[in-house]
């Protein structure tokens, strides 16, 4: 797992701000190392991919650097920088899948993946790129970045009901992939 991401002192992040908007190269090259590494982070969780996840991250960049006037000077940056690389991800999967893949296809990538040892099981990042990239995106946004399903369906041009069902088959497998003797006892 990652090392916590640095958090940038907010008063330091407004000025820096305020100085990219005024055209201060180096205030903008100092928004993008305080935020880099945590949007990067993110998009190769999402893409499961290293060359695809700097590509975000440079897309990403280059949407705060055109959007510097309309950002809030007292919100943090990171949030938004988190959720435009987010759908930079989204995009590039709605992209990547060919007409008529659904969600059928999506749950019958699930039940093909291979098993790890169960030391590889045990690490949350590798169950996760385990999982195909439509998959693994829903259950990161839903779970560790708070989308809601909502969100998610509505982004992804589908509905609530889609994103609560791959999440309950994604999260249904990775429990197997954890324990596939159903030896664990189960929460009721």
């Amino acid at each position: 797992m990652d090392a916590p991401a640095h958090v940038p002192d907010p008063n330091a992040e407004a000025e820096r701000l305020r100085r990219a908007r005024r055209g201060d190269g180096a205030a903008f090259e100092a928004l993008y190392h305080d935020h880099a590494r945590a949007v990067h982070a993110l998009a190769f969780r999402l893409t499961g991919n290293a060359a695809e996840a700097e590509d975000i991250v440079q897309e990403t960049f280059l949407r705060m650097f055109g959007f510097l006037s309309g950002l809030r000077e007292n919100t943090p940056l990171r949030p938004w920088l988190k959720r435009v690389a987010a759908n930079l991800a989204i995009d590039r999967l709605r992209r990547q899948q060919r007409p008529g893949t659904d969600l059928d296809l999506a749950l019958a990538a699930l039940a093909d993946t291979a098993s790890a040892s169960p030391a590889d099981a045990a690490d949350a990042d590798t169950l996760l790129r385990r999982l195909p990239p439509l998959a693994r995106t829903v259950v990161w946004l839903h779970e560790m970045e708070g989308w809601s399903h909502e969100d998610l369906g509505r982004r992804f041009g589908r509905t609530a009901s889609w994103s609560k069902s791959l999440m309950s088959r994604s999260l249904a497998r990775l429990r197997q992939d954890l324990d596939p003797h159903g030896d664990a006892p189960h929460d009721a």
